[in-house]
């Protein structure tokens, strides 16, 4: 084989790097609140944020194209972010969401403000579920279909299905009980 041509096994950075800078550039953001959710500390967020970016780059040398770039990209983020986890490196709990994403615009202060605590209350009930049904809530709330969901996690579409229904349920309950992180 000449030098021009290397083995199609070789890892080719050019396409490693055009692969990274489409699923950066779509999933950037649902990276951050991947990260944002696991991670209080804003430091070590953005450390989780890189290492899941690094994983991610990493890891597009092996991507096969046997699954949608963004189905990989959410399980290269999810492996990363439960290894996080479970390394014991998050000291404190998730955050509420106005630290994950930004309350919907309102001229009217007081609407701003009740959404506003209203979405802290449901991201601190999220954060009070297991690990496992976290990433599925996460992942749902960021528009991933079950399908995708079963690869990223393991488990099979159906089951993401039912799993949702009844976090749904669940935190739909506990909201309304009034329950408090």
């Amino acid at each position: 084989m000449s030098r021009d041509n290397p083995p199609s096994d070789t890892p080719r950075p050019d396409r490693r790097d055009r692969l990274y800078k489409e699923a950066a550039e779509t999933l950037g953001p649902a990276l951050a609140r991947l990260a944002r959710a696991v991670e209080r500390d804003p430091d070590r967020a953005r450390d989780l944020e890189q290492d899941i970016h690094l994983a991610l780059w990493r890891s597009l040398d092996s991507f096969a194209g046997d699954c949608a770039l963004a189905t990989w990209t959410y399980r290269v983020a999810h492996n990363v972010a439960a290894s996080h986890a479970a390394r014991g490196a998050r000291a404190a709990p998730l955050v509420g969401l106005d630290a994950i994403t930004e309350a919907p615009a309102s001229d009217n202060p007081e609407h701003a403000a009740d959404a506003a605590l209203t979405l802290d209350r449901l991201y601190a009930l999220i954060a009070r579920l297991t690990p496992a049904d976290r990433s599925v809530m996460l992942l749902y709330l960021e528009g991933v279909d079950a399908r995708q969901t079963g690869e990223i996690t393991g488990l099979s579409a159906n089951h993401i299905g039912v799993k949702v229904h009844r976090l749904k349920a669940l935190l739909a309950r506990r909201f309304h009980a009034g329950d408090q992180p």
